[in-house]
């Protein structure tokens, strides 16, 4: 389907879904290409979030719990 195909049809519909049509291809935008554009940078927030355990528990045991609460 060509652009032209598209805008031909488009005009063929009453006005008052033309704010409609922004929205829903607001959403196709949003879906398909700015995901693609705006990649969020890694982060490490979560740095530390596990530090109150190191006493309790050594890295190996913690990976261990990791596994079991994957499963």
């Amino acid at each position: 389907m060509s652009t032209l195909q598209i805008e031909q049809k488009i005009r063929q519909l009453p006005g008052y879904l033309l704010p409609e049509i922004m929205d829903y291809v607001d959403f196709l935008l949003n879906k398909h290409v700015q995901p693609k554009q705006q990649k969020k940078a890694f982060t490490f927030d979560w740095e530390g979030g596990l530090s109150n355990l190191s006493e309790k528990f050594s890295s190996v045991e913690l990976q261990h719990k990791a596994m079991d609460w994957r499963l």
